[in-house]
């Protein structure tokens, strides 16, 4: 075999396996987890809306994903390949497993069920916040849920009024969890753009409300409102064509702030200001890092944002389930 055959057979053979890799990973990308971006009718009111700009959603300041010269996919590295001593209990940790379905049917409370998703009921509503009840990730196995974290699942849930997602990241909105919750939830409240992956895992349109920045429905006694926050969407390849938020829920009764993620800025003071009497603010508290200063609130600055919103009491979320940075697990 002459020299220039073998050259001829090493191409067909990389460029198979290239071909093989690009088959893969669109493979990977088409699984419906990955939902699908806004089109149509939503798109054309994406357009209209003015957090919208060339081609994506922008936050009302300029905030880079990445604090240094590193890439999404460098820092992503980086993390699976660094030293994880320390990122996870060594134990199991205690839980209290809560029985949801048999709940009081009046009054105000809070089922927190690790890192961002926790059940509110408010005046007799059941609000649902951001539930992840399997993976917090494409893959299962990437981030596994802390030992004795895992134990609350879509079958403990109770008929749901409102479903709040603040954004569509994995570890905020969970595929298999909202599929089969699809018929315990009332209706779903999100961002704009976000109903776009409810609709194609198939909830009906009427079920969905997508709120810009600063609009907001009334549902029976309650108001829910969409406000900024400071951070960025996107369940695969593309960023931001989906809007991101946090929520205040006024009622006759108490007013809650829900933060979701997102770095410290002025926004939170204006919220303050707007909203005098919040009685609970719900705060991301972890998996933060010095590298995403931006799009999560850093520990020396979760006190500033609790005095600009003026808030009377303050839960902290975003922690003590899954290792999605590099700090200690029990830091927050």
């Amino acid at each position: 075999m002459d020299k220039r055959r073998k050259r001829r057979m090493a191409f067909v053979i990389i460029l198979s396996l290239l071909l093989l890799c690009c088959l893969g990973v669109c493979c990977f990308l088409a699984q419906p987890s990955f939902g699908r971006n806004p089109s149509g009718d939503r798109l054309e009111r994406i357009r209209r809306s003015p957090n919208y700009r060339d081609g994506m959603f922008r936050n009302q300041m300029s905030t880079p994903v990445m604090t240094n010269k590193k890439s999404r996919w460098q820092a992503l590295w980086e993390f699976v390949f660094a030293d994880r001593k320390g990122l996870r209990p060594e134990t199991a940790l205690p839980v209290v497993q809560t029985d949801c379905r048999q709940l009081p049917d009046t009054g105000n409370l809070m089922v927190w069920f690790g890192h961002s998703s926790y059940l509110l009921q408010v005046d007799g509503k059941r609000i649902l916040v951001d539930p992840v009840f399997h993976a917090a990730a494409p893959v299962s196995f990437v981030n596994r849920p802390f030992a004795g974290t895992d134990i609350f699942h879509t079958e403990d849930m109770p008929d749901i009024d409102l479903m709040l997602i603040t954004h569509d990241h994995w570890d905020h909105l969970d595929y298999q969890t909202v599929t089969e919750l699809r018929e315990k939830v009332g209706r779903v409240v999100c961002p704009l753009g976000v109903g776009a992956h409810f609709e194609y895992w198939g909830y009906r349109t009427e079920q969905l409300v997508e709120l810009d920045w600063e609009e907001q429905i009334p549902y029976d006694s309650l108001i829910i409102h969409c406000l900024p926050a400071r951070h960025f969407s996107g369940r695969g390849l593309t960023s931001n064509k989906t809007l991101w938020g946090s929520f205040l829920i006024e009622s006759p009764s108490l007013t809650l702030y829900l933060g979701g993620d997102g770095g410290y800025g002025p926004h939170f003071k204006r919220i303050g200001r707007r909203f005098p009497k919040i009685d609970w603010a719900i705060l991301e508290n972890g998996q933060c890092n010095e590298d995403w200063r931006f799009i999560h609130t850093m520990p020396e600055q979760l006190g500033q944002v609790v005095s600009d919103l003026n808030a009377r009491h303050v839960v902290t979320v975003h922690h003590s389930k899954y290792a999605l940075s590099r700090h200690l697990w029990d830091a927050p």
